[in-house]
């Protein structure tokens, strides 16, 4: 997740680099076709590419506000799962007879594992990544078996806290009031990986970038009578603006892909880890997680 820090300009022109020097290219050509075919090119009023450039902006917008209304729901949704992690473990420590503090120890540090593992799984890397730092061989000989791993380690809470309903350690109803968190975890990560899984149509893109360059060339000729040293700066600085802000709707659309516009999953993680040891008396707990250079992952 970007934070309130300067951007490097590297990270800014990396990102749209080819299309600038597309742009170029496009404003060399139309450059040297008008100078060459002066009397056979009618004019273009200014007003035809700033119509163009118009209705650019207002098909931006409408990209620019659809990718944060993803990237907002992804937040929310761990959100959510921040509020339920502490829920669940006060529940625990409220409902679980005193004696089985083990137990609850146990159920809690799986929850943090799965919180490390459904960051892991949305961004595509290693779902299993530092889970032995929270549970057993035995466990997680288990959730390797799943294609899922999160909705394995919420299984095997599911089944140790029915075990614990089944022993007389945990009400009926105390069962039911924290069967209906690990519900809500199990609604969480589905939101998840809808937003995951489903693409924003990428014919968008397309016919965005092919208005972006119809729009060049416009301006282009529209601009004939400009000195080129001139001509071609402006056309450059016009369609960066148009690409810069393309390029960082298309980020945020993508809020679990593993960039610096990401959900900060991790950091998130790490908060809940922390929260929840200190919840179980623990001391030794680790350090938020500090952000990098201008993002937190």
């Amino acid at each position: 997740m970007l934070l309130k820090k300067r951007i490097p300009v590297s990270y800014i022109l990396q990102k749209i680099w080819l299309e600038v020097l597309y742009v170029l290219v496009v404003g060399l050509l139309v450059n040297y076709l008008t100078a060459k075919y002066k009397n056979l090119i009618p004019a273009m009023p200014i007003a035809i590419p700033a119509f163009i450039g118009t209705a650019i902006s207002v098909i931006l917008s409408f990209k620019i506000n659809q990718s944060y209304d993803r990237w907002w729901e992804a937040r929310k949704v761990w959100g959510s799962i921040v509020n339920e992690s502490r829920s669940f473990v006060l529940q625990l420590q409220s409902f679980v007879a005193k004696e089985k503090e083990k137990e609850i120890k146990q159920i809690a540090y799986r929850q943090i594992a799965w919180c490390y593992s459904l960051g892991q799984t949305l961004r595509g890397l290693d779902a299993l990544k530092n889970l032995s730092n929270y549970i057993s061989a035995t466990d997680l000989d288990k959730i390797k078996k799943h294609n899922n791993k999160p909705l394995a380690l919420l299984q095997l809470n599911a089944l140790q806290i029915t075990d614990l309903k089944d022993s007389g350690s945990l009400e009926l109803f105390s069962h039911i009031q924290i069967n209906s968190t690990l519900v809500n975890f199990s609604n969480a990560m589905g939101m998840a990986e809808r937003i995951k899984s489903t693409v924003f149509p990428q014919t968008y893109r397309l016919f965005l970038h092919f208005f972006i360059y119809i729009f060049v060339v416009t301006l282009a000729i529209a601009l004939i009578d400009i000195d080129s040293f001139f001509e071609i700066p402006l056309l450059l600085v016009i369609s960066s603006a148009f690409f810069l802000l393309e390029k960082s709707a298309t980020h945020l659309q993508d809020p679990f892909s593993n960039r610096p516009t990401d959900t900060a999953m991790t950091t998130i993680a790490t908060n809940i880890e922390i929260n929840i040891k200190q919840l179980l008396g623990e001391t030794e707990v680790p350090q938020p997680l500090q952000p990098q250079s201008f993002y937190s992952l």
